[in-house]
């Protein structure tokens, strides 16, 4: 019985507002930074969906878009976190979907 902690995968929603005029320029930013992925954007909202490791690294993603030209906030929204080998319970594998 392995004692190491499973791998685990986070994702997190969060809403990006910028000063007017900069969400198109924002968005293909955004586009480009690993694990940042941009779903919609309307009258300087946008809407991302960040991917990582650990709450950290979520968190680190999120920082660095708050401190890029014309991002007046960055915050998130909802935040997952599940183990990448399914059905693993304390070690154990299980029947459950």
């Amino acid at each position: 019985m392995s004692t190491r902690a499973p791998d685990r995968f986070h994702v997190s929603s969060a809403v990006v507002l910028c000063t007017p005029g900069a969400a198109d320029r924002l968005v293909e930013t955004l586009a480009e930074m690993p694990n940042v992925e941009v779903h919609a954007a309307e009258q300087g909202k946008i809407i991302i969906v960040i991917e990582g490791k650990s709450s950290g690294e979520m968190g680190a993603t999120l920082a660095a878009i708050s401190s890029l030209p014309d991002v007046m906030a960055a915050n998130m929204v909802f935040e997952h976190a599940e183990n990448l080998e399914e059905g693993l319970i304390n070690g154990h594998r299980t029947d459950a979907a």
